[in-house]
């Protein structure tokens, strides 16, 4: 009876290991949200995301990414990676979240990064 306990405490923090993978993101600036429908202050309340692509940034994120070797995850490599004029895109699934975050933010002078 312990058990089924510990493993239903225990179960939500497995899911947060799962790596954050992508196939395809971009740097922005200028990231706004407004509301769009539902309930003031409810779960029903949605919100619009609205922001601009940087290219230029994002040419740079997606060529540091590609250039990454920091060990055998998934997200570790982006052999794959290519920039086809406003987006980085991996067809194997090699963006990390917070890896292309990073370099958006911290090497291209982006505002932050967004992805599928």
């Amino acid at each position: 009876m312990q058990f089924t306990y510990l493993f239903f405490a225990v179960a939500p923090l497995i899911g947060s290991a799962i790596a954050d993978l992508h196939n395809a993101a971009v740097c922005v600036t200028g990231r706004t949200y407004s509301p769009i429908g539902g309930t003031p202050f409810s779960p029903s309340q949605t919100w619009a995301k609205h922001f601009e692509i940087l290219p230029d940034a994002t040419k740079c994120a997606c060529d540091a990414y590609r250039r990454r070797n920091t060990g055998n995850k998934q997200w570790d490599q982006c052999p794959d990676c290519t920039f086809d004029g406003l987006q980085c895109v991996s067809k194997g699934w090699h963006i990390g979240g917070d890896e292309i975050t990073y370099y958006c933010e911290k090497t291209c002078h982006a505002q932050g990064a967004e992805a599928n």
